[in-house]
């Protein structure tokens, strides 16, 4: 028999969504009846009835308008739950790896926000980062549950998330609550289930890959693996600290050379929370299908040894996300990968690909926005300290296509339309450039031009309203056109409204040859120098 359960993440203090039938679920034996009461003000907003159907149930209450203070009461037999001081606002999940994950207090100016910031009306709930379905896995979710803002409860929100939803309440007067669902060094074949990886022929390599690596092996071998790997990892961090401390910039290779291979993220079996579809059981799950106005999103940083296949993969995980949440066109809005390149690797132009493949998603999938940061890496750092430009593009985005509160021109910089040869010059027009551009310099940098042969020379970029020319003494004949197609380079190029322009290729015929990247340098992407605090 199913114990009664409401889900963790129903909680005091959490935050309802408005406007949208409200979803509240838990568990229950099959054939049990549970009540639902919603009220504010002494006054009933909702009183519904529900029954338990495969161990579980489900309450849908009709949409409320926003309001704090409210109580929501469920009930199975003798059994009550009341969640009190709940708000009825805005709902948004912050969603991907470490750079959603990066928490307040270590981003840029976080430490002030948390000192001087007094009442701002955003609340949190932090889905438990466990990534193994067992009994402490039941017992720690069950003390899990939402937290006002304070100094010492903040800390650990997301920066991104917070400063996002501090613009949100200042602009529409409602409380805002966030649901971190977010893990460093994560793939995003860990956020979505086994069902959508095996469907998709580019990305069920993720998956053929995980059952390879584990044939012929019991749960129990697994598991007794992947402790003796985290035993062996601990030491390994420990040593890594004590190096770090000596010589904070010594280099990757030379820290291996000192104390031994890294072996994160170890062997990628069943009791491995980076294993495919692993996140999406022991996360996402546990959250859904909640009520939300949307999903704010930044992860490809783990799958830059598969740029080619992320839109595939990208694709399932959105079109994944918004079955679980029952709504098809929940917005879901994402950060484009900033620059970033480690000091002595080449550069692969992996993240270009990456870019293309987040940019494409935007292009093709309804209800998307895309936050353009390509101005916000820092070198030599895959965790950038200055979140406020990457969190305020992400409010635009929501203010245009979400809340129809802003128009293109406040929200979207200069995108890449078509090209022209003129002559020995390649024109190019833009989206949303009806207002020109801005250029922090003397002209702009970051472009380049080639003929048939595709061997790319830098361009000289004129400027004449909202078209470029591009030209070079090298290229009599220019046939194709690119820009910031680099993993790290100079940004200097904007939009009327500050948003940089976006990086983009004129023609994929010049397709950027990138082998698969090889353990060790994906290692060094998420653990290698100047790791992201605990």
């Amino acid at each position: 028999m199913n114990e009664f359960r409401v889900a963790a993440v129903f909680s005091s203090n959490m935050v309802l969504q408005r406007e949208k039938k409200i979803r509240v679920f838990g568990e229950c034996a099959d054939g049990c009846s549970v009540s639902v009461l919603l009220a504010c003000a002494d006054k009933v907003l909702a009183n519904v009835v529900c029954e338990g159907k495969g161990g579980k149930w489900l309450a849908e209450l009709p949409p409320q308008t926003a309001c704090d203070g409210a109580v929501l009461s469920v009930c199975c037999g003798g059994q009550k739950k009341v969640m009190t001081n709940v708000a009825i606002g805005e709902v948004w999940l912050c969603g991907g790896q470490s750079n959603m994950e990066m928490e307040l207090q270590h981003i840029q100016g976080g430490q002030e926000l948390l000192r001087e910031d007094k009442n701002p009306n955003v609340r949190f709930y932090y889905t438990q980062k466990k990534g193994f379905l067992n009994e402490d896995f039941f017992e720690t979710e069950s003390r899990m549950c939402w937290k006002e803002f304070s100094e010492k409860d903040a800390a650990c929100w997301s920066g991104v998330g917070y400063l996002f939803g501090k613009e949100l309440t200042a602009k529409l007067g409602v409380t805002v609550g966030l649901i971190g669902c977010n893990w460093g060094g994560t793939s995003a074949s860990a956020w979505t289930s086994k069902e959508s990886l095996l469907a998709d022929r580019d990305v069920s390599v993720y998956w053929n890959e995980f059952e390879e690596r584990n044939a012929g092996k019991t749960l129990e071998e697994q598991i007794a693996e992947y402790e003796a790997y985290e035993t062996q990892d601990l030491i390994w961090r420990q040593r890594q600290e004590e190096c770090y401390r000596e010589d904070p910039q010594m280099d990757w290779d030379t820290l291996q050379q000192k104390i031994g291979p890294c072996l994160w993220p170890g062997p990628l079996n069943a009791r491995n929370p980076y294993r495919p579809a692993g996140l999406y059981e022991c996360m996402l799950l546990r959250i859904a299908p909640y009520s939300l106005r949307g999903v704010l999103f930044y992860q490809g940083e783990s799958d830059d040894h598969r740029p080619q296949t992320y839109y595939a993969l990208f694709t399932r995980l959105i079109l994944q996300w918004r079955k679980a949440f029952l709504e098809q066109t929940l917005p879901f809005l994402f950060v484009q990968l900033p620059m970033h390149r480690y000091a002595g690797a080449p550069d692969y132009k992996n993240w270009c690909l990456i870019r293309e493949a987040q940019m494409d998603c935007f292009a093709t999938l309804r209800q998307t926005g895309i936050a353009v940061a390509i101005d916000c890496g820092e070198w030599n750092e895959i965790h950038p300290k200055d979140k406020r430009p990457v969190a305020h593009r992400l409010y635009l985005q929501a203010l245009y296509h979400v809340y129809k509160m802003a128009d293109a021109s406040e929200a979207m910089g200069p995108l890449y339309r078509d090209f022209y040869v003129r002559g020995t010059e390649i024109e190019l027009n833009f989206f949303f450039a009806d207002e020109g551009f801005q250029v922090l310099g003397d002209e702009p940098v970051g472009f380049e031009i080639a003929g048939e042969e595709k061997a790319f020379v830098p361009a000289r970029a004129r400027i004449e309203g909202s078209k470029i020319f591009l030209s070079s003494t090298k290229v009599e004949k220019p046939c194709y056109a690119r820009y910031l197609w680099t993993n790290y380079g100079e940004v200097n190029l904007y939009g009327a409204n500050g948003i940089p322009v976006a990086p983009f290729r004129t023609c994929r015929c010049d397709e950027t040859n990138v082998q698969e990247l090889t353990q060790e340098i994906h290692q060094n992407m998420e653990v290698g120098a100047n790791p992201l605090p605990e």
